[in-house]
């Protein structure tokens, strides 16, 4: 796969679905504003790939329902130059929206520990909604495994207690996402690819996940077929928090992959400068998240000589006019400092 340029659209939650996971013409029109302004790879936000997984209110579902939305959303991204890719999600824990008691990794207050069969049943959705997505016309997908969602909770040493096969050393805490990945790559097609989207390090959350680790499981999903690997950090060229280290976070985890995986990452990707520091480091890829919310045409504008970011607070009135709907300019009033009428700063 030839991507027209290396910036990426991150995957951003911005709760325009409907309530049953259909695509809106509000997200379809958020993200095909943002292939229009030239993201060579775009992703969807986190998709939910089951009911039982889903996380917030107005997420993007891979259902067979959604299909005509779907594909229509991948033709017109493709149309516009870009590359389009789903990002597949299971909340675990942290799936507020899903029926019954969330899965996790052992019992708990509001969630239950999740069972072989539990386990086998969220690698089989997985695999359907990836097939789906390839179905539907998409470039690839990304298996989010970062962020404290399902495959972190069982990846953290401190989330995860089991002594069985899916706990104890980093072999079994990355059984669960390893037999995903494996799974979703076997059941699609060699044109379709498939990576996955990591926390190399603890990023204030203070969970037990090292640096040390994410390279050996760097090397273990490039084994299991990945075509790329997506670092999701605080700073995509700088070194590690709580780690014995000068060294950026990319730097170790390029070196621990072959060259025929690319290295994605996002975090505080904003400016050229941000850009040169980040490939420096080994990135491939830069993805951007909160840059590309008033500047839809971010690839361009940051090749522009002396081109700086719009600060924020940004109003409601630019936002609309970058396609930036109401439902997403509500969820941004919910950080600090971001959009008029949010939280102060």
């Amino acid at each position: 796969m030839e991507l027209p340029n290396r910036a990426a659209l991150a995957p951003m939650t911005n709760r325009q679905s409907a309530s049953d996971g259909t695509l809106s013409d509000m997200e379809r029109r958020w993200l095909v504003r943002r292939a229009q302004g030239g993201y060579g790879l775009l992703s969807t936000c986190a998709a939910s790939v089951c009911h039982e997984g889903r996380a917030w209110q107005g997420q993007l579902g891979i259902t067979e329902a959604n299909m005509p939305g779907l594909t229509a959303l991948a033709a017109e991204l493709i149309a516009h130059g870009a590359a389009p890719f789903v990002q597949l999600h299971h909340g675990g824990r942290e799936a507020k929206f899903a029926p019954g008691l969330r899965l996790s990794t052992v019992d708990g207050e509001g969630v239950r520990g999740a069972t072989p069969a539990d386990l086998e049943r969220v690698v089989d959705a997985f695999v359907v909604a990836a097939r789906r997505c390839e179905a539907a016309g998409f470039s690839g997908v990304e298996i989010h495994g970062a962020n404290g969602y399902l495959f972190t909770q069982f990846l953290a040493p401190r989330d995860n207690p089991r002594t069985d096969a899916w706990g104890g050393d980093l072999a079994g805490r990355a059984k669960l996402l390893r037999d995903t990945t494996r799974a979703v790559r076997a059941a699609t097609s060699s044109r379709f690819a498939v990576g996955v989207r990591i926390s190399p390090v603890d990023i204030g959350s203070r969970r037990g996940l090292v640096l040390d680790d994410a390279q050996v499981l760097a090397r273990w999903l490039a084994d299991d077929g990945i075509d790329f690997l997506h670092l999701s950090l605080t700073d995509a060229s700088g070194a590690p928090p709580l780690e014995d280290t000068d060294e950026p976070v990319a730097t170790v985890i390029r070196r621990a992959l072959p060259a025929s995986v690319a290295l994605v990452a996002a975090g505080g990707i904003q400016t050229a400068a941000d850009v040169g520091r980040a490939m420096a480091a080994g990135v491939d890829i830069v993805a951007t998240g909160r840059v590309a919310i008033p500047h839809p045409d971010w690839p361009t504008e940051v090749t522009q000589p002396g081109w700086s970011p719009l600060p924020p607070p940004w109003t409601r009135q630019h936002l609309a006019s970058v396609d930036v709907g109401e439902k997403l300019f509500e969820y941004l009033q919910l950080f600090r400092g971001l959009v008029e009428g949010g939280r102060p700063a």
